[in-house]
């Protein structure tokens, strides 16, 4: 087949129908015409020559062209392609290197083969045209609801047709009753959209809690305005479920805008999921009022926050534990994962047993340190002292208020304390020694013998060794494995150690070593300072 005036406005005429049918740029199909062309004429004139093909966008002539490129004599490797400065001066006036000498060629003759292989380079250029443009496409949808239609099921995965191209919903991300047939109508959470060597994979979702999310946004206006925000959601898929929300406008309720007329707008929702249970729940600054609301429909008796482990203890009446914890401790689950929390729930009853436990244990400290009686030492934990570091360093004045408590008898309780801290000292400071804590870390200020003794242990017996500890392997932390967390027990952290105490003492180490240059430090502190302060104005 030759390019002839006869069949040029059929190249236009094909590649316009071809661009309508797969719904990608006309251009891109001449230009895949253009480069299966100039393959067919490297086939006719020799692989190694530079022929190119221009195809006019407007009368559809296509036009030859060999191409043959000026080179330093030494860097000349293809002689169809390549010349040298020397041999350019036959075609050119004072020729230079990177310049470009462009002859016009025939048009080819196109055998089966060469129209075959041309075809192919077309088909191959439009694939890729249309996963571009897929991708494109599907790239901004992330986070967004679409309705698709079940094309098939493979290995308990549902292949979606969303429009322009298949989606991917696998078994884990499908509501646990839900089964689909082919040409079913379905509504999904596009959840993520990769581009891979096959082409691009859209994921999609219909267990994600941000599914409820959108579907309570198309259904609520309140939230698509925004006067209505949802500040979390936690889903067992199918099950039950427990959303946030907060108004932004006093005037306005955000459970009942969400729950709608006779309950219109959630029960849309719960339609949507399969008969998921959702509980709608006013979103709270406070956590522990927040918490107490998440875990509705239970009564809760008391709070007890703990900020540094990020763990919260409730009580709640005998008769509403089961309430609390739900089925399979589903509600106390979703509870802490609307939270963030770790929430341990008790009994009243168990309460108090713990507290009466940790009154013995306490009174037992004071009676055996400080050789006092048992109702002494009992009148001590009851005005909340703790532990001996406490009555030894205590104003006397917080000792004289306890009934049957003088000056001299405040003084002797202090000056037992401090005797019997003292010989623990002493006790726990050889102990260091004789595990192999050097003087560099006995000296470093802010250790204990206590914290010596309890380092040695771990093997951390230099400041050199001390320098190269992480912050949570002193004060400890949490960690999420799979969505649930896990306490990291820090050395240092049964003495009160928190996380930023133990960064400036880790800190400080480095510098007295020379590692770190305190100029350095202050430096860098100044411009994370000063970062903050713009980004502050700019708010």
């Amino acid at each position: 087949m030759a390019i002839t005036s006869a069949n040029q406005l059929e190249l236009l005429q094909t590649a316009e129908a071809v661009a309508r049918e797969k719904m990608i740029d006309p251009g891109l199909v001449i230009e895949a015409m253009e480069e299966s062309l100039a393959r067919a004429a490297k086939s006719r004139y020799g692989a190694e020559m530079d022929i190119r093909v221009s195809i006019d966008r407007k009368n559809g002539k296509a036009t030859f062209t060999r191409v043959r490129t000026v080179v330093a004599e030494e860097e000349l490797e293809n002689y169809q392609a390549e010349f040298t400065v020397e041999q350019a001066k036959q075609y050119m006036a004072d020729p230079e290197v990177g310049q470009q000498l462009i002859e016009e060629v025939p048009p080819v003759e196109m055998g089966r083969i060469a129209a075959q292989s041309a075809k192919q380079v077309i088909l191959q250029k439009i694939r890729e045209a249309e996963r571009d443009r897929q991708f494109e496409e599907f790239k901004d949808r992330v986070g967004s609801i679409v309705n698709g239609l079940v094309k098939r099921e493979e290995y308990g995965n549902v292949i979606v047709d969303v429009g322009a191209g298949e989606a991917i919903l696998r078994r884990n991300e499908k509501i646990g009753r839900e089964s689909y047939r082919p040409n079913d109508r379905i509504r999904v959470y596009i959840k993520d959209v990769r581009r891979e060597q096959r082409g691009p994979q859209i994921f999609l979702s219909r267990t994600a809690p941000e599914f409820m999310a959108e579907l309570f946004k198309m259904e609520v206006p309140e939230i698509y305005d925004g006067i209505i925000e949802i500040k979390a959601v936690a889903r067992d898929p199918g099950s039950r479920a427990k959303i946030a929300v907060i108004s932004h406008d006093g005037s306005i309720d955000p459970v009942g805008a969400c729950v709608g007329m006779r309950g219109s707008r959630v029960q849309a929702v719960v339609n949507e999921l399969q008969g998921e249970k959702i509980d709608i729940i006013p979103w709270n600054d406070d956590q522990p009022t927040f918490l107490v609301n998440a875990l509705q429909p239970a009564e809760v008796s008391k709070v007890v926050l703990d900020d540094e482990a990020g763990k919260i203890e409730v009580v709640v009446p005998e008769e509403q534990l089961s309430l609390a914890i739900g089925r399979r401790g589903q509600n106390v689950r979703l509870a802490a994962q609307l939270t963030g929390l770790d929430i341990d729930i008790m009994t009243e009853a168990d309460e108090s047993a713990r507290r009466q436990k940790e009154f013995e244990v306490r009174t037992k400290l004071f009676m055996d340190n400080l050789d006092l009686d048992e109702f002494f030492a009992q009148l001590l934990v009851a005005e909340g002292f703790t532990n001996l570091e406490e009555v030894a360093y205590v104003e006397a004045e917080e000792l004289l208020v306890i009934d049957g408590v003088d000056e001299a008898t405040a003084g002797e309780l202090q000056a037992r304390a401090r005797d019997v801290l003292e010989a623990q000292n002493k006790a726990a400071l050889d102990a260091a020694r004789a595990l192999g804590v050097e003087d560099s870390l006995i000296a470093f200020e802010g250790l204990t013998p206590q914290m010596l003794k309890a380092l040695a242990k771990d093997d951390v017996k230099t400041l050199e060794d001390f320098a190269t500890c992480a912050d949570w392997e002193l004060a400890g932390g949490w960690t999420t494995d799979n969505g649930e967390r896990i306490k990291d027990d820090g050395v240092l952290e049964p003495f009160g150690i928190e996380l930023e105490e133990a960064q400036n003492m880790i800190m400080t180490a480095r510098v007295s070593l020379g590692w770190v240059d305190i100029a350095d430090l202050e430096e860098e502190v100044a411009e994370e300072d000063e970062a903050a302060d713009v980004e502050g104005s700019e708010a």
